[in-house]
């Protein structure tokens, strides 16, 4: 989200986010290759629950069991369905350093019918849009998804996509300004 507009959430500072918080935010700014990583400086504000989401947040990424550049086509594509800039910016990069190529992370805007996506990448990617879109996926792109990843992989998957639908839609509920690199 371009934001001209004011967060509606400051981003906290010590007394806002208390010792705890306060030193992951500083760690996980400078992992982000910014002086203030505005999501966690905001959600740090909550306690416990930041520490919380942050733990679940990792279990999938970059914790999870799916490979980290699928990982980050997810996300991307998420990010992109929900014209979230915020998300898009940090894994453009994230993408990179996972191995996507300038060209995939491109592609991702055109969608699961673009030219160039392995079988994989585009059951994936439909899986994504139909699951954002729509709130369920059909069988059809179960099926093709089903193909390519075990269970544990599908779950993960679902999970996933939905915390990354989650989190784009707090950061456009908060207004959560974009991060300077």
């Amino acid at each position: 989200m371009e934001s001209a507009v004011r967060p509606r959430i400051s981003p906290g500072r010590f007394g806002e986010l208390g010792p705890i918080n306060w030193v992951v935010w500083q760690v996980l700014s400078r992992a982000s290759g910014t002086d203030d990583a505005h999501l966690f400086s905001t959600l740090g504000r909550t306690g416990g629950l930041f520490r919380g989401w942050l733990h679940f947040s990792g279990k999938l990424m970059p914790g999870g069991r799916l490979p980290r550049a699928e990982a980050e086509l997810v996300i991307l594509r998420v990010a992109h369905l929900r014209d979230c800039a915020y998300e898009t910016d940090h894994h453009r990069r994230l993408g990179r350093k996972a191995g996507l190529t300038g060209v995939e992370i491109d592609r991702v805007g055109a969608g699961p019918e673009a030219e160039g996506w392995t079988p994989r990448q585009r059951a994936l990617l439909t899986v994504t849009d139909q699951l954002v879109r729509t709130r369920d996926v059909d069988d059809a792109a179960w099926a093709e998804l089903a193909a390519h990843y075990d269970e544990r992989r599908l779950i993960e998957i679902v999970l996933l996509i939905n915390q990354y639908e989650g989190l784009a839609a707090t950061i456009t509920t908060l207004r959560i300004d974009r991060d300077t690199f």
